[in-house]
């Protein structure tokens, strides 16, 4: 379950706040409207282990396209071909 506090609440009990955060998420708002995440840093840490890079076609090369157009499924991912029909 997360947190939420107002940043009034926690200008004012900060280290309090602080340390609930090291526990879990804490949703800081502002005016009525999440603001703001305060977290522990080992959470933060774990979330940018989990980053991922956003490439673009032009991002690859030739040779990288054609790798991708000649590699073909195994055959246990047939299972899944119903979801690309359209409904």
């Amino acid at each position: 379950m997360s947190q939420t506090a107002t940043s009034v609440e926690v200008s004012k009990a900060f280290g309090r706040f602080g340390r609930q955060a090291l526990r879990e998420p804490l949703t800081i708002t502002n005016h009525g409207e999440p603001s703001l995440v305060l977290l522990s840093h080992e959470e933060f840490q774990r979330l940018k282990r989990r980053d991922r890079q956003v490439l673009t076609l032009a991002d690859f090369t030739a040779e990288d396209r054609a790798a991708v157009a000649a590699s073909r499924s195994p055959k246990e991912a047939d299972a899944f071909n119903d979801e690309l029909r359209e409904s």
